[in-house]
């Protein structure tokens, strides 16, 4: 599909309410789930993740199924789909694209690069050096390229999902707070347990594929409109305090050097809220702010230097923190409820 295309596909779907909305992509997430096995709250929150309109980085160890993942998001719902390995010697230009020279009409044109597509997966971002890291920094904040003073908008919906190898640290590049925050959240997708991997493992024995081959059950434009249902589900004014009691928890507590950026606070009600659209409503409740807390904030904060010798991580300060941050006593208005 093309950009110009991709970009106006959003009217042409109805306008969805959160129920609708949430119907549809628990649908979706089934699908997925034939492919990627065991993994029900990382597919969660990546889903959450893309309702929301952001981006998503999964930290993990390899051959856990981070490029499946990211694959089976883009067949089921219907989106284009480009990888860009990211390796030491990889430059700006083959990321985002760059003019070059048209012998036969002598003018010079813009190639784009794999940038411009719907789903992109960004594999293993930390190898490749801060510079061409920074090739993604305007597209993922403001869905846009800038080159030779020309701004090119991305296709609608634009999703990065960038994956990053947390143990092997020669020949990789740490990424820098700023674009860290570009980040939705951060999922984590672990091992599976005994019982999930033997059924994996009879899975593939009996279709005799590498596989699963997943149904389309949606397209740009349906996204567009699931996403446009999210702005439906209501924030009542004590949920809003208490998010920002916990943004400003962050930049206080003893074991955290840098909280989070007023960005995280709008990155925890956005996820959220796509927490809420997916579980059938159409109103927050205390429990999906905590639930998507760690995801959401964990990778936003810097914790002091000394922590890291008594190996305590930045998703154990989150917890603590949501534990000890008093949620609202929340009841929806009757008119609210489904």
């Amino acid at each position: 599909m093309s950009t110009t295309h991709a970009a106006q596909a959003g009217p042409s779907t109805p306008a969805l309410t959160p129920r609708q909305a949430g119907e549809r992509a628990r649908r979706i997430l089934d699908e997925i789930g034939r492919a990627v096995v065991g993994k029900t709250e990382a597919l969660d929150l990546v889903m959450c993740g893309v309702l929301a309109g952001g981006h998503v980085l999964i930290e993990d160890l390899p051959g856990l199924g981070k490029t499946l993942l990211a694959r089976s998001f883009a067949t089921t719902l219907g989106l284009d789909f480009r990888r860009i390995q990211f390796t030491p010697d990889l430059l700006p230009s083959d990321v985002s694209g760059a003019p070059f020279y048209d012998q036969r009409s002598g003018e010079m044109v813009f190639r784009p690069g794999p940038l411009f597509t719907h789903l992109l997966l960004a594999d293993e971002i930390n190898r490749t050096p801060p510079k061409t890291q920074a090739a993604l920094l305007e597209a993922m904040a403001e869905s846009q390229v800038s080159i030779d003073g020309v701004t090119r908008p991305l296709p609608n919906p634009f999703v990065v999902i960038a994956t990053a190898n947390p143990v092997e640290y020669e020949g990789t590049y740490t990424l820098p707070e700023a674009q860290l925050d570009r980040f939705l959240l951060r999922v984590r997708m672990g091992y599976l347990l005994v019982a999930d991997e033997a059924a994996m493992l009879r899975a593939r024995l009996d279709r005799a594929t590498p596989e699963t081959v997943l149904r389309t059950l949606a397209d740009p434009a349906e996204v567009v409109a699931i996403r446009a249902a999210l702005e439906r589900v209501e924030v009542d004014d004590d949920l809003v305090a208490y998010v920002v009691a916990l943004i400003d928890a962050t930049r206080s507590h003893p074991q955290i050097q840098v909280g989070s950026s007023p960005r995280g606070g709008l990155a925890l009600v956005q996820l959220a809220r796509a927490r809420a659209m997916l579980d059938g409503r159409d109103y927050l409740i205390p429990e999906d702010v905590k639930a998507l807390a760690v995801p959401a904030l964990a990778h936003r904060v810097t914790l002091r230097p000394e922590l890291w010798v008594r190996q305590i991580a930045a998703d154990d300060v989150i917890a603590e923190l949501t534990e000890r941050v008093a949620a609202p006593q929340t009841v929806p208005a009757p008119a609210l409820r489904p």
